[in-house]
Formats: structure tokens, C-alpha cells, sequence
């Protein structure tokens, strides 16, 4: 598909892979909406990038997620990509019980229910263009999870077989659905995670992903799987058992 001359809305768009993404989006000379919940980052970005438009709104919460797309449908109507990119990632121990689970942000709600729902809202107004997509962020955790992860890994794979599903829907119209599957990056979400924190390792640059996304767009390949995240995939699919172990090894 065409990547310039879009209006492409990215969610959790002031950090990480979503303003790699943004930025990505903006040099290839689009229009670029954002959205977060928190106004600083939001003020930081639009301040690295001036041409991007900004929304504070918190995915967890369905009235927001309803207020986003109003604001869309409304001001920028002409929106043809939807990238579902924000995510939570937490350290969740289940034998301690439900305290641990919920206490902190709600990972179901932003990395599953809020890309769902906004793809519901979305499609009929991208059916209308020419040439239109949605992009959702999944991870090379959805095929081999770490255990210490459970929902988050969860979460994900949840959003890789809804990609798979939501592409055979809308086959037969100007809609199509891209999803990227990096390995570990260099965010703040890579970070949240005890066990992340402990290693000197952070991940790829957000960088990275946005390069290897923007040609694979201009490619049609609709499973983008970056960098290490092959080795998950490819394990999940020959080697299951052997891979998750070495995942839970360390």
C-alpha cells in the first residue's frame, strides 16, 4: 500500500514504538494523529514533532475510546490507517493471588479490548477509502510467552489470532490488516517488567521497528515479525516446548 499521503491515527503514540511509528509516518510525509494518556508525553512529542496532532485519552476506559473516535470522525475524516500500537506490560505473580493482578494499569482492557473495540469503530469509516488499513502491535510473546508475564503475553496472542480474523473479514474491501511482531525494544513498557529490569539487555531500537514496518507496508506482507522476534515465531511453530523453556530458562 501507498505509505505517504495518508491521515494515520497511532495509539500510545508519544512513546516507544508508537512515536517511532508517528515519526516514521510523518518523514514519509502523512498526516499523523496521536493519542495517550499522559499530557507530558503528549507535550514532548508534539514538541520533537510539530506536525503530529495530539489527543489525551485513557484506552482503558470505553467512553474515551468512544470520544476518539468521534474526534477523528469529526475533524479528520479523511483518516485511512488506524495503528493500534499502546500497550501495558506487567510482571503479574497469579500464586499470590488476585492483589497482584489488579493492582496497576489494566493490561486486558488496553492491549485487547481497546484495539478491538476501536477497530469496530473504525472500519466502516475506513471501508469508505480507496485504499485504507489496520495495524495492530502484537508480539513475539504472543507465540512463545514468558510465564512471568501471563497476561500481557496472553493479551497479545489474543490480538495475533484477532489480526488473522479481522483480515479474513474484511477481505473484499479497501481495508487491510497489518500486524507487527517485534522481538524486544528499547521502551518504557520493556522496562515495567521485574524481570526485564534486571537485564542489561533492553531490546532493539523503537527506530528499527518503524523502518522494517514502513516497507513491509509498502511490501502488502501482512505479518511483520522484526528481528528477534522470528526466533519465537518460527520456535512456536516447529519447537513449542523447547522454545518456552529456553524463554524460561533465565
Amino acid at each position: 500500500m501507498q505509505t505517504n499521503g495518508n491521515t494515520v491515527l497511532v495509539t500510545g503514540g508519544a512513546t516507544g514504538i508508537g512515536f517511532a511509528l508517528a515519526k516514521a509516518f510523518v518523514n514519509a510525509g502523512n498526516k499523523v494523529l496521536i493519542c495517550g494518556r499522559r499530557r507530558a508525553k503528549l507535550e514532548e512529542a508534539k514538541q520533537k514533532l510539530p506536525q503530529i496532532q495530539v489527543r489525551q485519552c485513557d484506552l482503558s476506559k470505553k467512553e474515551d475510546r468512544e470520544s476518539l473516535y468521534n474526534w477523528v470522525k469529526d475533524q479528520y475524516e479523511d483518516l485511512n490507517i488506524l495503528v493500534n500500537n499502546a500497550g501495558i506490560q506487567r510482571a503479574i505473580d497469579i500464586r499470590k493471588g488476585a492483589a497482584d493482578l489488579l493492582r496497576g494499569e489494566d493490561e486486558v482492557q488496553v492491549n485487547f479490548v481497546a484495539p478491538i473495540h476501536l477497530s469496530a469503530c473504525f472500519a466502516p469509516l475506513l471501508m469508505d477509502k480507496k485504499d485504507a488499513a489496520i495495524i495492530n502491535v502484537s508480539s513475539g510473546l504472543a507465540f512463545v510467552p514468558i510465564a512471568a508475564m501471563p497476561v500481557y503475553c496472553a493479551t497479545k496472542a489474543g490480538i495475533h489470532i484477532f489480526s488473522v480474523s479481522l483480515r479474513h473479514q474484511l477481505t473484499g474491501t479497501s481495508v487491510r490488516v497489518f500486524e507487527i511482531v517485534p522481538p524486544a525494544v528499547d521502551t518504557e513498557l520493556g522496562r515495567g517488567s521485574t524481570r526485564h529490569s534486571e537485564r542489561e539487555y533492553r531490546g532493539i531500537p523503537p527506530s528499527e521497528v518503524a523502518t522494517e514496518t514502513m516497507e513491509a507496508l509498502k511490501n502488502n506482507e501482512y505479518e511483520i515479525v522484526v528481528g528477534g522476534a522470528k526466533g519465537l515465531v518460527e520456535g512456536s511453530r516447529k519447537a513449542f516446548e523447547r522454545k518456552f523453556q529456553e524463554l524460561n530458562s533465565w
